[in-house]
């Protein structure tokens, strides 16, 4: 049993017992958390990582809950979200952009452009937040979140440490986090021209509209490009566009997309991206790997 009174005497954000998860995920898919936590700041997720630790509370961070798939069954132990805590960004003399995990791409794509900064605007359209972009490296259009990194300040055990980009272990949609609590990052970006990054942002934002399928809930991209090859088009040769489980569907617009139509589980979901692995397979012999990350599946 988690002792509330115990976890108040160190923390002071919001705490919400056997909360409902779908209302944090793009998805709109997730059974309960145990328990839900937004630590305030720095101090206060550090001491929050603290005891969880000490109390061998397993927890899981989440940002703007894209990228996931939660189980119906939801999250054992507790879930930290730095959405309310960590919705920062803010520039120095030496043009130094340090932004908090909690806020949205959108947000920080706006604010590198305000400021004259270049290189952001792939990221315009991306669901979710930086922490958890900054995880899988983020990235579309030939870039990546990391090309402009400087460093990560992060909790890994019960440690506050920052680390530079190249001890983060970047690489095509992945890096050596998993397991850390993003808190905030630090870019610094060339130089540009405002007018005309806006120009990029608005044609992004048109080619992701127009390609995928926006207007239903959704985590982005299922599988990982394989080299040499897109996933969307591999699966869309095994003919499953529009296929169907239970509410859940490859999208018709984008085969590498599964929406949620209205009432769609988590099972449904990973069923069809199972038998979307599993027809690529048979028909390519290419193994697919999973993009969207699982929570709470044994």
């Amino acid at each position: 049993m988690i002792a509330l009174g115990e976890i108040r005497r160190s923390f002071r954000g919001r705490i919400e017992l056997n909360e409902p998860l779908a209302k944090y995920t793009t998805f709109r898919i997730g059974g309960p958390a145990d328990i839900y936590l937004e630590p305030l700041d720095k101090e206060d997720a550090l001491s929050l990582i603290r005891f969880l630790r000490e109390q061998k509370i397993p927890f899981f961070p989440m940002g703007n809950g894209s990228n996931i798939l939660i189980s119906d069954s939801g999250i054992t132990g507790a879930v930290v979200n730095l959405e309310a805590g960590f919705n920062y960004a803010r520039i120095a003399a030496d043009g130094v952009i340090t932004a908090g995990a909690g806020i949205k791409l959108a947000k920080f794509v706006d604010f590198c452009i305000q400021h004259g900064k270049a290189g952001a605007e792939m990221l315009a359209g991306i669901p979710g937040t930086l922490g958890g972009a900054v995880i899988m490296n983020a990235g579309a259009y030939g870039g990546e979140i990391a090309d402009h990194m400087l460093t990560v300040d992060l909790i890994r055990g019960d440690r506050l440490l920052t680390i530079t980009k190249e001890q983060g272990g970047f690489a095509y949609r992945t890096s050596k986090l998993e397991g850390d609590l993003i808190l905030e990052a630090s870019f610094l970006f060339p130089e540009g021209d405002s007018a005309a990054m806006k120009v990029t942002r608005r044609e992004t934002m048109l080619k992701r509209n127009s390609s995928q399928p926006v207007q239903w809930p959704n985590a982005g991209s299922i599988f990982k490009n394989p080299p040499g090859h897109y996933a969307a088009r591999l699966i869309q040769d095994a003919g499953l566009k529009g296929t169907r489980i239970g509410q859940a569907e490859i999208s018709e617009l984008h085969a590498n997309f599964i929406i949620n139509l209205g009432g769609a589980t988590a099972e449904d979901v990973h069923a069809l991206a199972m038998l979307a692995r599993a027809a690529v397979r048979e028909k390519f012999g290419i193994e697919m790997e999973l993009e969207v990350k699982l929570v709470g599946f044994e």
